[in-house]
């Protein structure tokens, strides 16, 4: 297992589909591909990064997103997201997180991570939704 280190990143890719579009998740108007989205695809790459590294019985829960979306994309293109781990402090983990389509850098920005242990994150989730 690797360690948890400054320097772990990722990249992810997925296909811009039509229920991908800003119209079709309702977050604007247009026919392109969807802030949320992008959102979710840089939040993934974190994920992908800290995945081989992660102790036993722990995993991480996403507590912060500021990113700017640069560019459209249209449907039908492939888009990527890589996220680089820059700081570890605790149980907080920042990313510089980035964006591109074939063309251009699409977005760019930080998310932030915190580790937690599975179990109890389960637990006290669980719990909530009962009450």
């Amino acid at each position: 297992m690797e360690e948890l280190k400054v320097g772990l990143s990722a990249e992810v890719s997925e296909f811009v589909t039509e229920q991908l579009t800003a119209a079709s998740i309702k977050s604007g108007l247009v026919s392109a591909y969807a802030t949320p989205a992008m959102c979710a695809l840089m939040e993934n790459a974190s994920v992908a990064a800290l995945k081989p590294a992660l102790p036993k019985g722990q995993t991480t829960v996403g507590t912060e997103l500021n990113i700017k979306h640069i560019a459209a994309t249209p449907v039908g293109v492939r888009v990527r997201a890589r996220a680089e781990v820059i700081s570890i402090d605790g149980r907080r983990i920042v990313f510089k997180v980035e964006a591109w389509d074939p063309k251009e850098k699409i977005g760019e920005g930080m998310h932030t991570r915190v580790l937690v242990d599975a179990a109890r994150f389960k637990e006290k989730f669980e719990k909530k939704m009962r009450s």
